[in-house]
């Protein structure tokens, strides 16, 4: 359907209800809402009758769950893709009258101008800024020179379009290396190469520009000076029809890969009061400017004399809006709503709080031992959020059978923890992360959780470069001290002791009379990682009950350690809280074999065990090892994709680390490389072909 025909959709039959939708809720009713700090009592005001939501996701959810509070009817549209997500099911679909005011949430249609233009012409209530605005900051070559106008500090760089990789070479070598190249409708990390020489920015310049028209419809670039290990820190504004604005103070988002935001805070670590007053004002001051007037978000980058630097502005709603919702009380999506009605801000400057300290990590779908995440593909066997832990909040809009496609972002929910200050907040969010049950595609618990619980991270002294620095050989999960090895190899011996028990018995019975029930010891011999460990398991007192969920208490030796371990061993729930020599951890079986072979997700990370008898160990001596092997002549696809470009055909020589072809995930643009130098048997794809993580793509001599 056609940009103009989808927005007279929407606008037929809205004109003609919109006096009766005013009669009916004319009334005004009370209520009630939590402020972090105080109760508000208010009157409903008049806005919409119903809203359209131009998304999907969880995003879709998000507005739903404001406009319910506010009384607005909602309509959730999808693609043949999403025909089971949670935001098309939320709401009654079948009554198919339609809306008078369209929300876009973030991304697809949110700062697209002619979509607002039209919606406009239409009769329909666009909730967020004017066409004006979108076009203003929506341009980057626009909004830097509108910034600067406006005193806001602006990073050095070329203000016009880039022609040519030719030009953008002659540009950076003006600027000096390193610099950016962004594409000028950018946003989201999309389209935004580092380069450090001649040769990176003419890669840098073919990347940003197709990915940019693949993501924008917009290939247009620019190039500015890149600012070395600075900080990513972004003011949210909001702003009415009569002249008010107002900053809600900052967020901190520095923790990055690929350009895309891993983990948010608010408030952040490294801002004085003064240098947030500064950057606020300023904020404004640009969004004064353009005559802003919705929720919009002006990011900066800082470096480590706290010296500012005007990024872009998004005329939208942040994907990491709740961390500004929980230190302020502010529903953002609400006030969206009401200036886009045209009602004026309801606070003043003084107003605006900064109560407690919350923390947002990004749950994707993406194998985090890929560079820090390349996406994953499949359905959600089993799905549950750690609600139960205090202080959490889950923005998601998937649920268990949920299939995550290759069509869209790779984000699963936004997993949000609040505290009255930065520690509690870090301590309920290693909490909720180890409580999160996700089964059936690969995901980032253990990165987000390694994140938060990395000295640097909690000292607050991070950067955009925070990832590549504490892990410079890539991503490798949690490393086990001494103790928290013992500590797995106990769990693990002990959860196989319960196990076996359980086997034994069938609805409290022994399934063979003449079985022995009296055993009270166990020898085992578990591997873990290169190593092989005997462990011995005896019960811990004069009761050992096993039927399940069975309390039991048992006595282990690791490494000439004894442990205690403690647990009701519900094995048929995916989470087991165990008690290690008092020390609470909260566990995930993954996975187990016949043969011994088990998974178990110990401190966020996935470990693979095998656990077997004394007697099994020395028998598996005798069987043969398969003979690892030789991937270095084969070239896969690490992720499910399309091929964009292939650079070589069957005879060509290549030399390790040059180019075979070009794979896009999501948007994203990755260059697949030779591993060694060789000559090219076979090219099994084909520019447009679709791809799926491990599909064979070249084949080397």
């Amino acid at each position: 359907m056609a940009m103009q025909d989808f927005a007279r959709f929407l606008a037929r039959g809205s004109a003609a209800r919109r006096g009766k939708a005013e009669m009916r809720i004319s009334g005004g009713k009370k209520t009630c809402f939590v402020h972090p700090s105080r109760f508000l009592l208010f009157f409903s005001l008049q806005t919409f009758e119903k809203l359209l939501i131009a998304n999907r996701g969880e995003i879709a959810c998000r507005v739903i769950k404001t406009c319910k509070k506010m009384g607005i009817k909602t309509v959730a549209i999808h693609s043949d893709v999403d025909a089971n997500a949670v935001s098309t099911t939320l709401i009654q679909i079948a009554d198919r009258f339609l809306s008078n005011s369209v929300h876009p949430g973030y991304g697809f249609l949110s700062e697209n101008r002619e979509f607002a233009r039209r919606l406009a012409s239409e009769g329909i209530t666009f909730i967020g800024p004017d066409t004006h605005a979108i076009q203003a900051m929506g341009d980057k070559i626009e909004s830097k020179l509108l910034a600067k106008n406006a005193k806001v500090n602006t990073i050095p760089g070329f203000d016009g379009v880039v022609k040519d990789a030719d030009e953008a070479v002659r540009i950076a070598r003006e600027i000096g290396y390193p610099v950016m190249i962004k594409a000028s409708a950018g946003g989201g990390g999309k389209g935004m190469r580092i380069a450090w020489d001649d040769e990176e920015t003419r890669e840098g310049f073919r990347f940003s520009s197709q990915e940019a028209a693949s993501s924008f419809g917009d290939d247009r670039l620019l190039i500015e000076k890149f600012i070395d290990n600075p900080r990513h820190i972004e003011i949210q504004v909001l702003a009415d029809k009569h002249g008010n604005a107002l900053w809600l103070n900052e967020r901190e988002c520095s923790i990055q890969r690929r350009n895309q935001k891993v983990v948010e805070e608010a408030p952040s670590t490294f801002l004085d009061p003064e240098t947030r007053r500064a950057m606020g004002e300023q904020a404004v001051a640009l969004a004064k400017a353009v005559k802003y007037s919705s929720a919009g978000t002006v990011e900066f980058l800082v470096d480590s004399s706290k010296n500012f630097y005007f990024l872009e502005m998004n005329t939208r709603l942040q994907v990491e809006h709740p961390v500004t919702e929980c230190i302020t009380g502010l529903d953002l999506v609400q006030e969206m709503i009401r200036v886009a009605k045209g009602y004026p801000l309801r606070h003043k400057q003084a107003d605006i709080p900064i109560n407690g300290w919350a923390v947002e990590c990004r749950v994707y779908a993406e194998d985090p031992y890929k560079s820090f995440g390349l996406p994953s593909i499949g359905k959600l066997s089993q799905y549950q959020e750690p609600l139960q832990v205090p202080s959490v909040r889950v923005d998601s809009g998937v649920q268990q059978g949920s299939d995550i496609s290759i069509f869209y972002d790779p984000m699963i929910s936004k997993l949000i923890t609040y505290g009255c200050n930065r520690a509690e907040a870090l301590k309920r969010m290693e909490e909720a992360l180890d409580n999160y049950v996700i089964r059936g595609v690969a995901h980032n618990i253990s990165l987000l959780r390694e994140v938060i619980i990395h000295p640097r991270f909690i000292q607050g002294e991070i950067s955009t470069k925070f990832l590549p620095e504490v892990y410079p050989d890539g991503f490798k999960g949690h490393k086990l001290t001494d103790l928290e090895r013992r500590e797995l190899l106990a769990t693990a011996a002990s959860l196989y002791v319960c196990e076996q028990l359980r086997s034994q018995r069938f609805l409290g019975t022994p399934r063979i009379p003449i079985a022995k029930s009296k055993r009270s010891s166990w020898e085992l011999s578990v591997r873990l990682g290169d190593g092989i460990y005997p462990v011995a398991v005896s019960k811990d007192g004069s009761s050992f009950s096993v039927s399940p969920p069975c309390l039991v208490s048992q006595q282990v030796e690791v490494d000439g350690m004894k442990l205690n371990v403690t647990s009701e061993w519900n094995l048929a729930s995916p989470l087991l809280s165990v008690t290690i020599d008092g020390t609470q951890r909260t566990i995930q079986r993954i996975s187990r074999s016949a043969a011994g072979d088990t998974s178990i997700q110990f401190l966020g990370t996935v470990y693979k065990l095998q656990i077997l008898t004394k007697v099994a160990a020395e028998l598996s001596k005798y069987m043969p090892e398969k003979a690892a092997e030789d991937t270095s002549s084969a070239l896969r696809s690490p992720m499910p994709g399309a091929v964009v470009a292939v650079s070589v055909k069957p005879g060509d020589t290549v030399s390790e680390g040059q180019e075979i072809c070009v794979i896009e995930a999501m948007k994203m643009q990755n260059s697949m490389t030779a591993a060694k130098t060789g000559k090219v048997k076979a090219v099994h794809c084909k520019a447009g072909d679709t791809v799926g993580e491990g599909d064979l793509l070249v084949e080397l001599e």
